[in-house]
């Protein structure tokens, strides 16, 4: 039962309540601050009598704003309320006059995740009723390219929450180890330098693709990791000889991120809302998603990532805005036009580039930095897969220093070496210099720009915010380049690393039930149609439609006696579908023969609110049809996934088995410690037999310890736990007799007359005869 912070006063409960399950004795003061977390909306309400509960309130709406108070099961000499209120919000009423007691119970005191509810009833003598819902728990996380956040909701209130190492972002890395332990964040990516071709980073710019894009041929070329083709033709990745998909790795990290919030919240987690760039195409949502099924969660709902931002910078704004939402991320770049309206946000407009971000940043400066060493030392360390990580980490720091500050060192010593020796690398870089190699990639955020106001209807005068979301957006270059396209300086209100969680959580908080006041008008990113007669795009839902939608079109046959019809669907922007993105595709048979033309064939797509394809298409003289999901551009098939899923339950068995084998090693390092230190100052007090028996066991248990947290070792958390235990004995057992021999010997009488005694104001003598004072 977690504790939280006390309300202000006490409510009385009297016997035979039931207060989550527990019945209470007798007539208590109950403090509302110790009840457990995850208290949420009410079903019904229960007042004593004598020893039995009669309902007086019940309602199947999770989320009441007006009940009615049923008093006709109220027991006897029990009158109801005038006012009953939940969550501070009155629910019902009572005729005037049937009493003059109410009270109104808020919630405002209360720690992360108490929502209590209560609806007092007088009786005689005075009690109260409490009614209490469980509902499962949301939360909610954002996967970025680069680092991940979580978030979730206290009271009203959205949260980032710190992971283990005591940061508010996790990168976004993957590593196997040596002994096949798996890392996830930052103990990854500490580690890189030394195991950069098991070390993952930037595979969400994988995720949904086929191995023969030009994306992910152009990632081949600069990541010092495998990038393999997959039986389905899927980019996979592969370390330590086993291949993994882009899915799976995104998995490993939210789970890392549901561990984060379990570990905070001290329960499991089941659901959540997940994040994605607002220019994924339906494969790469549909994989998004398979990422976190993977994680052992139920994702509730996936939102694109500025629409997440612009949720949580408007979520305390009353007025009226118009905002653009420019995010430049690790590995994507996306800008959204939305209209704010009294706590509705639409988006009007969505457009990006979903290979263009940091990473791309990092990999010119890298660029840059090979260069200038092989012109000066005349080697190329393009192939020195080690090298090019520690130049990769340099590059990244001096970009963040240069956002900051005019001018950065770069200094990599012993970065390689030849027959004349060592080599080094010491640079100066200015931010100029950073500007000018990354000039074109800032270039290319300005068409989308153009290309979403356009489709809004509006010109860059008529947005009245800017909001920079991404950590690219912290440099000096990008703000300038935003502010010349919008003629005005973007807004500093938003946190850029965080806005994307927290609009997720508020997103959560509003599928919870606890915003009422927010509504999210999405929209598709691409337009979505079928191939037609000689390889046509025809579009169904064009892009930038609001959703959820639901178009249906008609289409007939293109051969006489045409019996089978094949829906390719297809997403995309070019006419012809050889250019655009093949989502899936299906045959609908058994069409009555007939010539050309004569057969109507209703085509219909139905986008969900995570911009979730499913097309379905129907013979109309016969009603036979046939349907389609969109399968994820993973490819995963569901025994694929579940597979995946029972391997991070897995891996995360291990991490759990590893840690405990940690906490034992560490105490046992304590104990060993202190065994020592306390043999040191003792030793010549105890028997040297016993001593030396001590010595072999510490020496025993020093030596199991460190081939443990070398990796050498397996043992597990409670074999430590025993060997550790054996010592702490020994050692108690011997220096309890150390300490019952010292005992004895200050209690033994000092020599001299037996049976005399010592005169008045004499504590004893010496052996000598003298007085001791």
């Amino acid at each position: 039962m977690g504790r939280s912070r006390p309300l202000q006063d006490y409510t009385w409960i009297a016997g035979g309540t039931s207060i989550l399950g527990v019945q209470v004795q007798r007539q208590e003061l109950i403090d509302f601050g110790m009840l457990p977390e995850g208290c949420r909306r009410p079903i019904a309400a229960f007042v004593d009598t004598d020893k039995s509960t009669s309902p007086v309130f019940s309602s199947t709406d999770t989320n009441p704003t007006v009940a009615s108070v049923k008093t006709n099961r109220l027991p006897g000499g029990c009158q109801p309320s005038k006012n009953a209120f939940v969550e501070g919000r009155q629910i019902g009423k009572a005729a005037p006059g049937t009493s003059r007691f109410a009270r109104k119970l808020t919630t405002g005191a209360l720690a992360a995740s108490h929502h209590l509810s209560i609806l007092t009833f007088p009786r005689r003598p005075l009690a109260f009723s409490i009614f209490i819902y469980s509902m499962p728990v949301f939360r909610w996380r954002r996967e970025g390219t680069t680092n991940s956040a979580v978030a979730i909701l206290e009271g009203k209130t959205p949260r980032i929450i710190e992971n283990a190492e005591g940061t508010r972002t996790t990168p976004s890395v993957v590593a196997f180890a040596q002994d096949g332990e798996r890392l996830v964040g930052i103990s990854a990516k500490r580690q890189a330098v030394v195991n950069p071709e098991n070390t993952l980073f930037a595979t969400k710019r994988l995720i949904g693709r086929k191995y023969t894009d030009a994306e992910c041929q152009r990632d081949i070329k600069e990541v010092p990791y495998k990038i393999v083709q997959h039986t389905n033709g899927d980019a996979w990745v592969e370390a330590r000889g086993q291949k993994y998909s882009p899915s799976q790795i995104g998995g490993f990290v939210l789970q890392k991120m549901k561990e984060t919030a379990e570990s905070y919240l001290n329960k499991g987690i089941k659901n959540g809302v997940v994040t994605v760039p607002a220019y994924f195409n339906d494969s790469q949502r549909q994989a998004t998603k398979d990422a976190g099924q993977i994680a052992g969660l139920d994702v509730l709902r996936v939102v694109n990532e500025p629409t997440a931002a612009a949720l949580a910078y408007g979520l305390e704004k009353e007025e009226d805005r118009v905002i653009a939402v420019y995010d430049l991320g690790g590995g994507t770049f996306d800008i959204s036009i939305l209209e704010i309206q009294k706590g509705v946000f639409e988006v009007k407009s969505t457009n990006g580039d979903t290979h263009l971000g940091g990473e791309d940043f990092d990999i010119n400066l890298v660029r840059h930095l090979v260069q200038q060493f092989k012109k000066e030392s005349g080697i190329d360390l393009s192939n020195d897969r080690m090298a090019i990580q520690r130049i990769r980490e340099a590059a990244e720091k001096a970009k963040i220093e240069l956002s900051s500050s005019l001018q950065t060192d770069i200094n990599l010593p012993y970065i390689t070496a030849d027959a004349s020796g060592p080599k080094h690398i010491n640079l100066k870089m200015s931010r100029s210099q950073l500007e000018n190699l990354v000039e074109p990639l800032i270039g290319r955020t300005i068409d989308p720009v153009r290309k979403a106001l356009k489709d809004a209807n509006l010109q860059a005068k008529d947005i009245q915010e800017v909001i920079l979301v991404g950590g690219m957006t912290r440099m000096p270059k990008v703000t300038e380049s935003v502010k010349s396209i919008f003629g005005r300086d973007p807004a500093k209100s938003v946190n850029p690393d965080e806005a994307v969680a927290i609009g997720a959580a508020i997103q959560g908080a509003v599928l919870a039930g606890e915003v009422m006041d927010v509504l999210l008008l999405d929209v598709t990113p691409l337009s979505l149609g079928i191939e037609t007669l000689g390889g046509v795009f025809t579009r169904l839902i064009n892009r930038n439609t609001t959703i959820p939608t639901k178009k249906s079109q008609v289409f007939s046959t293109a051969a006489d006696f045409q019996t089978a019809v094949e829906i390719k669907v297809y997403q995309g922007e070019r006419e012809l579908v050889r250019d655009n993105k093949l989502l899936g595709n299906f045959q609908l048979v058994g069409i009555p023969p007939a010539h050309r033309g004569v057969p109507q064939v209703e085509v219909t797509f139905d986008i969900d609110a995570d911009s979730i394809v499913h097309v379905h298409a129907k013979d109309k003289s016969t009603n036979k049809d046939q349907s389609i999901t969109i399968a994820s551009g993973s490819g995963l098939s569901e025994s694929e996934i579940e597979g995946m899923v029972n391997d991070a339950e897995k891996y995360g068995e291990q991490d759990k088995e590893r840690k405990s084998a940690i906490e034992a090693a560490n105490r046992a390092d304590g104990v060993l410690n202190d065994t020592e230190k306390a043999l040191k100052d003792f030793a010549d007090k105890l028997d040297k037999a016993e001593v030396d028996q001590l010595k072999e066991k510490i020496s025993t248990l020093r030596e199991f310890v460190a081939k443990n947290q070398s990796g050498e070792g397996s043992a597990t958390a409670e074999e430590l736990k025993e060997k550790t235990d054996e010592l702490q004995v020994a050692s108690l057992n011997l220096f309890d007799k150390m300490h019952k021999a010292r005992t004895e010997e200050q209690q033994t009488p000092p020599p001299g007359n037996a049976g005399e005694t010592p005169p008045e104001g004499q504590q004893g003598s010496d052996s000598q005869g003298e007085k001791k004072p």
